[in-house]
């Protein structure tokens, strides 16, 4: 694949096998994300889009292929690529016993900011995500939807250029989905390239501006959703999905 200037992540013959297995995960798979983007993958369990967003993260070693983020290879460059992406997991990922702010101040030193940085950083944050009157309080005390926000924030401190989102709203009332998808939406204007996968699909055609449909650990679709639904003659997402993979969204 040729390099393209503007591309957050060029992924090139990417093939991935989970040890034991006999067959791939992902086979001979090639995708690029053009930076600025709000991009969204989608596919039924067992797609393969969790194993392709671990692959993107270094979480997971491919065997074949190339992927770059900003034109650095995410194999054996770990360090270079952590501090280009943020990523916000379905699970949560901080320390319950501790507050939002002491939590931002670990993952923020671990990034490389300094003191300074990570508290003004945390308070802009706070502020957006209304967690300002509980920053001081342990996150094991809150609710599903404001531990969710503390998720958010932990993967945006350290200012990423690409910020990667499993299910970041899985669970949540609808207040606080409606802020987290506000602020991702201000981080994208402010350049902060999104890549995110959920179950939530009229959450899903509100934030994307591409998508791409996975099933066997191929790409079935890839383009702008209007276009799609307009190309195979579709309402929504969900409708388009069932299309392409034969299977209800609730299978998903």
């Amino acid at each position: 694949m040729a390099y393209m200037s503007n591309a957050a992540v060029i992924i090139s013959n990417l093939t991935y096998k989970y040890p034991g297995q006999a067959t791939d995960c992902i086979y001979n798979l090639n995708l690029d994300i053009q930076t600025g983007e709000r991009f969204g993958l989608f596919g039924p369990n067992g797609a393969g889009k969790t194993t392709l967003m671990h692959c993107m993260t270094g979480l997971l070693r491919y065997q074949q292929g190339s992927i770059q983020l900003f034109g650095t290879e995410v194999k054996g460059n770990r360090m270079e690529i952590n501090r280009l992406f943020g990523f916000v997991p379905q699970d949560f990922s901080f320390y319950q016993e501790l507050t939002p702010m002491e939590n931002l101040y670990f993952f923020g030193a671990w990034s490389g900011m300094d003191n300074p940085s990570i508290k003004k950083k945390s308070e802009e944050i706070f502020e957006v995500l209304e967690l300002t009157e509980v920053q001081d309080k342990q996150v094991q005390k809150f609710s599903g939807g404001m531990k969710r926000k503390v998720n958010l924030a932990i993967g945006v401190i350290h200012t990423p250029r690409i910020l990667f989102l499993d299910e970041p709203t899985v669970g949540v009332d609808v207040n606080a989905r409606q802020a987290i998808i506000r602020y991702l939406k201000t981080l994208n204007e402010k350049g902060t390239t999104l890549i995110y996968t959920s179950h939530q699909l009229s959450e899903a055609e509100e934030l994307c501006t591409r998508i791409a449909l996975m099933d066997n650990g191929k790409i079935l679709v890839n383009d702008a959703l209007g276009k799609l639904l307009e190309e195979y003659k579709e309402k929504g997402l969900e409708d388009l999905f069932i299309q392409l993979t034969h299977k209800k969204f609730n299978e998903a």
